[in-house]
């Protein structure tokens, strides 16, 4: 398993193979990722604990906030704009589509990236 520190928490890389990757994120209350989309990678997003907001739309101007808890899941397609954010510290699973890091194209994002 490969984990990967991030400004809001950490990804572990539980399966990465040439038909689908799987990670485990832990996303830590009050923090977000970058306002972001992906031209290719359709994503699922599995809530374990916590509570995590997702907003989403096909515009920055249009984004609707959901908040998901455990046992919930959205998927998001690609070039449909997202943002996650933990209302709480939440764990969640990801799967989609392999990506080298090269498909996110950000908007905005706290951080500086």
């Amino acid at each position: 398993m490969t984990r990967i520190e991030k400004p809001w928490g950490c990804e572990e890389i539980l399966e990465i193979n040439e038909k689908y990757m799987v990670k485990r994120l832990t996303m830590n209350k009050g923090h977000r990722c970058s306002l972001q989309y992906h031209n290719y990678k359709m994503e699922t997003i599995y809530v374990l604990s916590g509570v995590l907001r997702i907003y989403s739309g096909s515009t920055p101007e249009t984004l609707e906030a959901i908040d998901y808890t455990a046992n919930e899941f959205v998927t998001i397609e690609p070039k449909y704009i997202h943002r996650m954010e933990a209302v709480e510290t939440s764990v969640y699973l990801e799967a989609s589509l392999p990506d080298d890091g090269n498909d996110v194209v950000r908007i905005s994002d706290d951080y500086n990236r």
